[in-house]
């Protein structure tokens, strides 16, 4: 840990220097991006009183990145946890899982099973329309509501563009580790979109795709294996992914107003291993197996309406509704003619969802302050039946499960620019809740600008997150398992602070460098955790407000340009405590810190003469390390301390424009360390509460190794 210690401290120490250089700084400065994140109105970086993080399109471009899997692999706060039982894919950050971090697209939460925003399965979000990703890290419970306690995430989407037609069709063909043929083995994507404007004011857009992985084999042999032994099915499963999207839009002077509709359907294939035999007397006899295909339909609609009232005060108003249903088929498929039967398919979860959320701002002439009026409105009904999981109802009855949850909020924020360099931006947010009790945010931002382009930021913010389905009405009990939900659960709070500094820098040799240093802290309480309740005669498992949870975070990022370089730099230093309580038997893990590094880069450069650009990312996630609960060899319970080793993930492109920049060809590989699993070490005795050994090792999935991929493009675009 010193040596981890050392090199952070080195590369915070080369961060901070390099920004001190003074005397070749030029009179210039680059303009900064536009963000609307969070924002009272769409503003640049620099005068964005919370720290904002962009992805651009043209770094999705260089990852040739189909989906948010694809880019958020080398964000420097956050993990990827990958399933390889149903290819989900979800977001952690800071060591909060995906319920802590909420995705939004163009200002709107999507919907997914747990939630709205939360626990979304990063494969589904598709990225062929995405004008750039907005990430704020921290609390951010005031303008997002509930859930938004590690960080939100804004994808902003195109809209209209700078020529009459724009027309682009696109085919990427991928291999699935060392896995490839043309139509069952691989990843193969196909899209294409049209934009047009019909004049000035109005404009549409209309695109679609496919996403074929065809599954990862590894030590398996696919859907059509004969032999009994175990072997047959994927690794990874199969699935199929259709997106469709269109946008209409009309704007003039200051009114603008669009309707946005996605649709999204996906079809992941479970082919079972056992094979079930049939008497064929006199021939050898076939075999079935009990085969299943998990169905989702998700549909999103979405209004957007923003511009003046009474030519004066400023206006945002969103309404959505999205609808998103999962079904299971289940089937019997016949090895030797490949062929099904017996098909039986029902839905398993339902959720509906009506969202609004608007906002009133520039209620005074004066550019020292700036105030903002928010609301927002959720209405979910969701279905869950026995496929899902298996519920109990307020009667402790064993039952399917319908549940309408509602939230009607009001908040407002202030921006005081008390100097021209110095800006305040204090928020409350109360949100009357239909289930649990009222809760409420709060927040509050600092920005000054000192001499020489450097930036200093400090935030605090109070946010909650409220618990879900399955820790709200799980109910399973058998003569090995006792596992309850709690309908008496109450909300998470927690309390994040951050403090940054940023400088943008122009010399007068054309270089720019960007600088940026963040320290973070969280602090969240009432922690929801499944709990052992009773010891003996069996052990019993609920979901309880038992747990807490500190973290503080200290990162930096160097950006560096010059001429057709780009290079940049980052690292982190997270620190984790978790106080874990076993209420049954009076034990309680060690609440120490426990230390992780991270570091990422990349690097471009750019080939005038070739219309070339080369570009290498990197990820290094050092090792990492929390207390889980066990059984010793005397038969006591104790926690155990696990550690996850380190690995590093690499990717590079190669991207090239041809015919006066109409056909775009890039070629490149994933995964370059060829990385599938890292090792998972239990150091203790005996076992853990879910039946493995505390003292040992174990593999976590995180890829299919290194592939490489071949993506073509086609622009057409005219006046």
């Amino acid at each position: 840990m010193k040596i981890k210690l050392s090199l952070f401290a080195v590369l915070t120490f080369c961060q901070i220097s390099f920004a001190q250089q003074k005397d070749t700084i030029a009179s210039q400065e680059k303009l900064s991006e536009v963000v609307v994140t969070g924002q009272l109105e769409p503003q640049s970086i620099k005068k964005s009183v919370f720290n904002v993080r962009v992805i651009s399109k043209e770094t999705i471009k260089q990852l040739a990145a189909n989906n948010l899997s694809d880019v958020l692999n080398q964000y420097l706060n956050i993990t990827i946890k990958t399933s390889g039982e149903d290819g989900r894919s979800t977001v952690s950050m800071f060591g909060l899982d995906s319920q802590y971090f909420k995705i939004l697209v163009d200002n709107i939460p999507l919907v997914s099973d747990t939630g709205m925003g939360t626990n979304v399965d990063l494969t589904q979000v598709n990225l062929d329309d995405v004008e750039r990703i907005e990430i704020i890290e921290g609390s951010m419970g005031v303008t997002h509501g509930a859930n938004a306690v590690s960080g939100v995430l804004n994808i902003i989407t195109k809209k209209g563009g700078g020529y009459k037609w724009q027309i682009a069709a696109t085919v990427q063909e991928e291999t699935v580790g060392k896995e490839y043929a043309l139509f069952d083995k691989g990843r193969h994507i196909q899209s294409a979109k049209i934009a047009h404007n019909f004049n000035e004011n109005w404009f549409i857009n209309v695109g679609g795709n496919r996403n074929d992985f065809s599954g990862y084999f590894d030590n398996r042999e696919g859907k059509d294996y004969d032999l009994n032994d175990g072997l047959r099915g994927y690794t990874q499963l199969p699935k199929e992914q259709l997106v469709g999207n269109a946008i209409l839009g009309y704007q003039k002077n200051d009114f603008r107003i669009f309707y946005k509709f996605d649709y999204y359907g996906e079809n992941v294939h479970y082919y079972n291993p056992i094979l079930v035999p049939q008497d064929n007397y006199p021939f050898p006899e076939t075999y079935f197996a009990n085969d299943r295909r998990y169905i989702t339909n998700r549909y999103f609609h979405h209004l957007n309406s923003n511009g003046k009232l009474f030519s004066k005060l400023n206006y945002n108003i969103s309404v959505s509704e999205q609808k998103q249903e999962r079904d299971v088929e289940k089937f019997n498929y016949q090895i030797e003619t490949g062929n099904e039967f017996a098909n039986q398919r029902q839905t398993y979860q339902s959720k509906e969802v009506f969202y609004s959320t608007g906002t009133l701002s520039n209620f005074f002439d004066s550019k020292k302050v700036d105030f903002q009026l928010g609301y927002e409105i959720t209405n979910e009904n969701g279905f869950y039946d026995a496929t899902a999981g298996t519920f109990k109802d307020d009667n402790q009855q064993l039952t399917d499960i319908r549940r309408k949850f509602e939230n009607y909020d009001i908040f407002t924020v202030a921006e005081i620019n008390l100097t021209d360099k110095f800006s305040i931006r204090p928020g409350i947010r109360y949100s009357f809740q239909s289930y649990f009790d009222n809760q409420y945010a709060s927040s509050l931002g600092l920005r000054y600008l000192f001499k020489k382009g450097l930036e200093a930021r400090a935030s605090v913010g109070k946010a909650y997150r409220t618990p879900n389905f399955d820790e709200l009405y799980t109910y399973f009990v058998d003569s090995n398992h006792n596992l309850q939900g709690n309908p008496d659960l109450v909300p998470e709070q927690s309390t994040s602070y951050e403090l940054s500094f940023k400088r943008s820098c122009l010399f007068n040799s054309g270089a720019q460098i960007a600088n940026n240093l963040a320290v973070t802290y969280m602090d969240v309480d009432d922690r929801i955790d499944l709990v052992m309740t009773q010891a003996t005669p069996t052990q019993n498992y609920r979901y309880v407000n038992i747990n807490k949870y500190k973290m503080w975070n200290i990162s930096t990022t160097e950006q560096y340009s010059y001429k057709n370089w780009n290079v940049q730099v980052g690292a982190a230093l997270v620190g984790i405590s978790r106080k874990l309580d076993l209420a049954a038997v009076n034990v309680t893990s060690d609440d120490k810190f426990l230390y992780s590094l991270r570091l990422n880069s990349n690097i471009s450069y750019n080939i005038p003469k070739w219309n070339t650009l080369i570009a290498l990312f990197y990820k290094y996630n050092g090792e990492q390390q929390q207390f889980v609960a066990g059984t010793d060899t005397d038969g006591s319970t104790k926690f155990f301390l696990s550690e996850i080793k380190p690995y590093s993930w690499m990717d590079a492109s190669i991207r090239k424009l041809f015919f006066k920049n109409q056909f775009e060809v890039t070629v490149g590989a994933r995964n370059l360390f060829d990385i599938t699993s890292v090792q998972t070490i239990q150091n203790g005795g005996g076992s853990t509460g879910g039946g493995a050994h505390a003292s040992g090792s174990s593999d976590l999935l995180l890829g299919y190794g290194r592939s490489y991929f071949l993506k073509l493009t086609y622009n057409l675009n005219f006046n």
